[in-house]
């Protein structure tokens, strides 16, 4: 096995099983849950039947194990599990990709999902930019997602799963070319972000809640700007369109107030199923 396979493992050092559920007095019903082995919590987003077959850790090295083999060896693995399996697989530097100067560069990340939710095993192609430490997965990006059918015994298929990361290997070039399009993409990021949030309700709240999210991606905006080597944002605020997007999606995943403590798997999740970042991408892919 390698390295990211027994990391995979080492995360993931339980299994999810179902269980018939009950009625009062033990009433019996045709309703399956499924919980952890290690804690006993309770998996999934509701009850399943009794032809649902969960998946376990060893479907999830399969997954791993093909990328490995279209990618080569993975350079770092990370994993999060929150009603499924999530891991996100670093493949070597030699896949960078240069979009301005020596500063602003990106990265292949390989997202694979194996939820709980009666849905496909997925494996997504992102992005991610060393500047500003953001992972974006573009929703609109037909070619940077694969379905993967949720069978249980994956590794029976290694072929059909190779085939499945040697596609998303190819869209890689496919993503580097319409990231430079929005490089040389000019937008007026007034402009940008009105089409993005509108305008704000005509309420003390909502006004300082609009005023202070404008600030802040502003801010991210002109730091992001100086550290890549561009010059100082001008009066007319042009920038590309590859700037603007990723000030809307870094302050989602970074800045934006969320509930609890969620991780950075969990920020990186939340930004890229936000209505205003999927908003963000067709303004900066259509500029």
């Amino acid at each position: 096995m390698s390295k990211a396979t027994d990391t995979v493992c080492e995360q993931f050092p339980f299994t999810v099983d179902k269980f018939p559920l009950s009625g009062p007095d033990g009433l019996s019903t045709p309703w399956y849950g499924m919980f952890r082995s290690d804690n006993s919590q309770v998996v999934g987003e509701g009850s399943v039947t009794s032809r649902y077959v969960p998946h376990q850790t060893d479907d999830v090295v399969a997954l791993v194990e093909a990328c490995e083999n279209v990618f080569d060896d993975a350079v770092s693995v990370k994993t999060h599990f929150r009603n499924g399996h999530y891991v996100s697989i670093a493949p070597s530097n030699e896949y960078r990709k240069s979009i301005y100067g020596s500063k602003d560069n990106i990265f292949p990340r390989l997202i694979i999902r194996g939820g709980y939710d009666r849905r496909a095993f997925s494996a997504t192609l992102g992005t991610y930019r060393d500047l500003c430490k953001n992972l974006a997965m573009f929703s609109t990006v037909q070619e940077t997602h694969q379905a993967i059918r949720h069978t249980s015994h994956l590794r029976k298929n290694m072929d059909e799963l190779i085939a499945h990361f040697q596609t998303l290997k190819e869209s890689w070039q496919t993503l580097g070319e319409m990231i430079e399009r929005m490089q040389n993409a000019r937008v007026q990021m007034v402009d940008f972000m009105k089409e993005v949030y509108g305008e704000p309700e005509d309420a003390p709240r909502s006004i300082t809640i609009h005023r202070n999210r404008t600030e802040a991606i502003f801010r991210r905006l002109h730091s992001e700007r100086l550290r890549s080597g561009r010059r100082e944002l001008g009066r007319d605020f042009e920038v590309s369109a590859w700037e603007a997007y990723n000030a809307v999606q870094g302050y989602t995943m970074w800045d934006a107030t969320r509930k609890g403590s969620p991780t950075e798997f969990d920020r990186m999740l939340l930004a890229n199923r936000d209505a205003k970042v999927l908003k963000a991408e067709k303004l900066a892919i259509a500029a």
